[in-house]
């Protein structure tokens, strides 16, 4: 298990048995039908949180790698994509209590399994592994921010934040 010891003000766990899809932040991981996709605990830091998700194909339909799958709103509205094609099925668990999504991310809150059109193991390896997908969350605002400051560490937040604190009301 890797872990980020200060990520937007928070500690992160990135597990080194799954591979990661960059794109959105997803893990992914055999689960023995396919492949099971989920949220990883930066994504969710990253993205505020998991406030509500909605199914944007049907279940048990093949979809086309980069068609977008799920409507989630977090911090912001977003359209999550599949990452590979086949055939895919959601969690209803996650749908009914997506604000739990970070106490288990990595287990139960997955978010769509797909059955891939290829070989289950082969598919997985196109992904990044643990270190890889770490590097790639370098130039993100939860490692510029390690403290989770307020404005962050844009300078246009910065200005704003001082600005409003000088001011006399």
């Amino acid at each position: 298990m890797a872990f980020i010891e200060k990520f937007l003000g928070k500690r992160v766990e990135i597990p080194e048995d799954r591979r990661y899809y960059t794109k959105h932040g997803l893990w992914a991981k055999s689960d023995g039908w396919g492949i099971v996709f989920g949220l990883s605990e930066p994504a969710l830091v990253l993205m505020g949180g998991l406030k509500d998700l909605d199914w944007l194909v049907k279940e048990g339909q093949p979809i086309k790698e980069g068609e977008s799958v799920i409507f989630a709103i977090t911090g912001k509205i977003l359209y999550i994509d599949s990452p590979i094609a086949g055939i895919v099925y959601f969690n209803p668990e996650i749908k009914q209590s997506t604000s739990l999504a970070l106490e288990d991310s990595y287990g139960k809150r997955w978010l769509f399994r797909i059955e891939p059109e290829g070989e289950v193991e082969k598919v997985l390896h196109q992904f990044a592994d643990a270190g890889t997908y770490i590097e790639s969350l370098k130039g993100t605002e939860g490692f510029k921010n390690p403290e989770g400051l307020k404005g962050g560490v844009s300078g246009i937040c910065k200005a704003v934040y001082t600005g409003i604190r000088d001011q006399e009301l």
